[in-house]
């Protein structure tokens, strides 16, 4: 905020800003905007050249096209419904070579070979613990009545009759 009042007053004669925070400036009096890029979206670009020429004032726009934008200034004229003027480069312009950290393409793929290790023994077959390796054997009541008691159940005697 300190930037943009700097701006404004005239304390700063240059602002640079993002997309997000453009969209957000009401700004007057601004004489030019310069494009480093080619928004993906064509709202962006007119929210970019908005700043300028305001409430009958002239402005100039300058936006650097390279070809591999080529299709969102096809997007963008499309929008506007007007042909945006293409300049040469001046004569004797020296282009470098030399890339910036973001102009460098980085290409992430995943290794896939991570994800399916070849283990010598999966990990849904482990050992039981000791509690769970009893045998799943059923007793019937009166087994069940001699471990407890020590002797099997009986009915009592036969009554002889």
């Amino acid at each position: 905020f300190d930037t943009v009042r700097k701006f404004q007053d005239g304390t700063n004669r240059v602002l640079i800003a993002t997309d997000i925070i453009a969209r957000g400036l009401d700004l007057s009096g601004v004489s030019h905007v310069i494009n480093f890029d080619v928004p993906e979206e064509p709202e962006n670009y007119m929210h970019r050249i908005g700043r300028t020429g305001r409430a009958g004032e002239d402005g100039i726009s300058i936006t650097f096209i390279t070809p591999k934008e080529d299709d969102y200034q096809i997007m963008i004229e499309a929008l506007m419904n007007r042909k945006i003027p293409i300049k040469p480069l001046p004569e004797g312009l020296e282009i470098s070579d030399v890339l910036t950290p973001d102009e460098i393409q980085v290409v992430v793929t995943k290794n896939i070979q991570d994800k399916f290790q070849h283990r010598t023994e999966p990990k849904a077959f482990h050992e039981k613990s000791a509690k769970n390796k009893k045998v799943n054997a059923h007793l019937t009541r009166a087994d069940k009545h001699k471990l407890k008691y020590g002797k099997p159940k009986t009915r009592g005697q036969k009554k002889k009759g």
